[in-house]
């Protein structure tokens, strides 16, 4: 629905609801207050004057925001963090006085950026899941089927349409490691104070040290995290944002990979992407079928491949212990990062999901170019019936020629079979010769490769992660 107001397209069109809650100011708030509860608890249970009284308060208003309460607060203050804290003490007066006590803003809002990451993260991985176990039963299907293979998209020796699935895959699983690297790592920032220095908790706990400590372990333990960051300015390394919207570039980068693939076998017309009975294709062009989805991954992923400039410039650029020009920045291209990838990761879901093959346009394109690839093996036959391998390489290449000039100059088919057999050189009749043009002959290990692959990498994830594939559609906003 149309509105008088800019609204992003990541939101309005592309990303699910699952991401959007993650980044949405409900998740973000909530999280503060949890991260609020959390602190108080831990100071309580550590001997500082919270009651329990005020943590059960607290516990009690964790969701009810009042962002325009919020707003009138943050206007006046020009402060998000403490237009918050007056907002949640409203609701809160007995809490009020020990509220984000001993904390600085990075405390709610660096803390809840790593938990909104992670939970990021592992949205993204069970969609990366989702896509790998598409295009292994896809491979497995094709696993058989001779196709064209192209170095410089131009023909080479011959694969299997399963085969080249399982190059996308094997990229896909090393954005998984990579994935599944980042949430296990990821820590957060715990309490840390304004400088890295935790001096205000050190004077709450009156020079307790092993206490400040436990306050941390505390807050990480109840936020679900097992560690947190060792030293700190404060705020945590932007190292952490960089390498996470890196993650996110890879697999934006597998996806393009994919899709580039996809577009050039659409305009082969041998593989394509779904097409709806009442789409169009083109406005002006009725007969077109466009391959629009991937055309959006690329797109998509190309925003998301630049996006990793972002972090890494605000990383190269913080001052010390910490300097504001970060915050900005962060709130755009890290979420946007996660909301992009999630767009990608569901066209290439829905994709993946009703590939439509066309064997018999394959099979076309084999045959013009088997000829040329039969030659080493015409020319061994030959070499066994007393011919010399260096004479007959030769007149096989001046037959190549020719043959080649038949298809490209003159629009004919490919002749180099009829001209081998014609050259007494050969001494090979056109059964004997046409016995070689077989395409599984010329297919190598690629359906034993799909076998070991699927069998040996693709299996122990999708049992790992079984629980990730229950069935969805795979239905796109747009």
């Amino acid at each position: 629905m149309a509105t008088n107001t800019y609204e992003s397209p990541l939101s309005s069109r592309y990303a699910s609801d699952e991401m959007l809650y993650i980044f949405s100011a409900d998740k973000k708030f909530s999280t503060w207050r949890r991260l609020w509860v959390a602190l108080a608890r831990a100071e309580m249970e550590l001997g500082l004057p919270v009651t329990q009284e005020q943590v059960d308060e607290m516990e009690a208003h964790i969701t009810d925001i009042d962002y325009e309460k919020a707003a009138q607060w943050e206007k006046k203050l020009r402060h998000d963090v403490m237009a918050h804290v007056h907002t949640y003490g409203e609701l809160c007066p007995k809490a009020m006085p020990i509220i984000h006590l001993g904390a600085t803003s990075c405390y709610v809002g660096d803390n809840t950026d790593v938990i909104l990451m992670k939970e990021g993260l592992e949205l993204v991985r069970g969609k990366l899941v989702q896509v790998i176990a598409k295009l292994a039963k896809f491979a497995n299907e094709y696993k058989a089927l001779p196709t064209l293979g192209f170095t410089h998209f131009q023909a080479a020796q011959l694969v299997t349409v399963g085969k080249r699935a399982t190059l996308w895959m094997n990229d896909l699983l090393m954005d998984l490691e990579e994935v599944e690297h980042r949430i296990s790592t990821l820590k957060l920032l715990g309490s840390k104070g304004t400088t890295g220095t935790q001096a205000s908790f050190l004077e709450l706990f009156e020079g307790d040290h092993e206490k400040v400590k436990l306050l941390e372990e505390k807050i990480a333990k109840e936020m679900g995290f097992t560690a947190f960051v060792p030293v700190s300015g404060q705020t945590y390394s932007r190292k952490m944002d960089y390498n996470v919207v890196s993650t996110l570039a890879g697999i934006a980068q597998s996806a393009s990979k994919f899709a580039t693939d996809m577009r050039l076998l659409c305009h082969l017309k041998e593989v394509e992407e779904p097409f709806e009975k009442n789409q169009i294709g083109s406005s002006a062009m009725p007969y077109k079928r466009n391959p629009m989805r991937c055309e959006r991954i690329c797109s998509l992923a190309r925003y998301v491949i630049v996006d990793v400039g972002n972090p890494a410039v605000t990383t190269a650029t913080q001052w010390f212990e910490r300097t504001l020009d970060d915050s900005a920045n962060k709130r755009i291209s890290v979420p946007e990062a996660f909301l992009a990838v999630d767009a990608i990761l569901n066209i290439y879901l829905n994709v993946a999901s009703g590939l439509i093959v066309h064997p018999k346009v394959i099979e076309k394109h084999v045959l013009e170019e088997l000829p040329f690839m039969a030659s080493e093996n015409i020319m061994m036959d030959a070499v066994k019936k007393g011919g010399n391998r260096q004479e007959l390489h030769e007149r096989i290449r001046v037959h190549s020629l020719e043959a080649g000039k038949n298809v490209k100059d003159l629009g004919l088919s490919n002749n180099l079979i009829d001209l081998i057999a014609e050259d007494p050189a050969f001494g090979m009749t056109r059964e004997e010769l046409t016995a070689h043009l077989e395409p599984s002959r010329y297919i190598g290990r690629c359906p034993q490769q799909v076998e070991e692959f699927l069998d040996g990498e693709v299996a122990p994830v999708l049992e790992r992660y079984a629980g990730a594939l229950q069935d969805k559609e795979a239905e796109l906003k747009v």
